[in-house]
């Protein structure tokens, strides 16, 4: 079984969207399991504070190293890798989710206030995460939406597998357009709009070739980032 494990302080978070749908089946199923646990138990005094002022000055509050060092070493397991979600971490991505779901699962670190003290990520070796070049509340939702690129991924949660090889990201593109019935709509602007002809015909080596160019001219013109780093794996730079 995949474990999961999220250090928090506010473990009633979870496993919120991932109680429904796939991955709450999945959960039900025994194909995974989540442990939210409250980083307030290994407080120190009664009122269950992980936190204080920062040194140096500045406003708002840190997670302490003593607390917070003592909740990683009661969940942590061998070969678990430990992620705490900042701003600063390595952008998650589609290969990070895989590589994760591979493996035997994931302990998440999630900060509050302004973050945690650094001697914490130093002592142990935490994986520092990104999910987006903004700044959340803290790293619950974070989590949630690693949590969920990693379940999908696992075996017997998405019914038709082969669909996890034509999405987003996989060999380095975003996805292809989609449609489905009815062939011809009018959208609100009054404007009917077909279904691309090709789609229609049931040539599936032909569909292929339109769904490839048109992933590639999807990613060429909104991820030029993305774009680049297909050519370049492509021409095996």
């Amino acid at each position: 079984m995949w474990q999961a494990t999220a250090l928090t302080i506010f473990p009633e978070m979870f496993p919120g969207p991932l109680g429904l749908s796939l991955a709450g089946r999945a959960l039900e199923r025994g194909l995974w399991s989540l442990a939210a646990v409250d980083i307030r138990r290994f407080a120190r005094d009664r009122h269950g504070t992980v936190d204080d002022t920062p040194f140096g000055g500045g406003a708002g509050m840190v997670m302490r190293p003593d607390i917070l060092s003592d909740a990683i070493a009661a969940v942590q397991a061998p070969g678990r890798p430990t992620i705490y979600f900042s701003p600063r971490g390595r952008p998650f991505d589609q290969a990070r989710a895989r590589a994760l779901a591979a493996g035997p699962g994931v302990t998440l670190v999630c900060g509050r206030f302004e973050g945690i003290d650094e001697r914490v990520i130093e002592a142990h070796g935490l994986e520092e995460v990104s999910v987006g070049d903004v700044v959340l509340s803290g790293g619950e939702i974070a989590a949630l939406v690693a949590l969920d690129a990693c379940v999908r991924l696992l075996p017997g949660v998405v019914g038709a597998a082969a669909s996890l090889t034509e999405e987003s990201f996989e060999e380095g593109l975003l996805e292809y357009p989609l449609y489905t019935r009815p062939a011809t709509w009018t959208g609100p602007d009054g404007v009917e709009r077909a279904v691309p002809e090709i789609l229609q015909t049931g040539h599936h080596a032909k569909i292929a070739a339109w769904r490839r160019a048109k992933a590639e001219e999807i990613t060429r013109q909104r991820r030029p980032d993305l774009w680049a780093r297909h050519v370049a794996a492509r021409r095996g730079d």
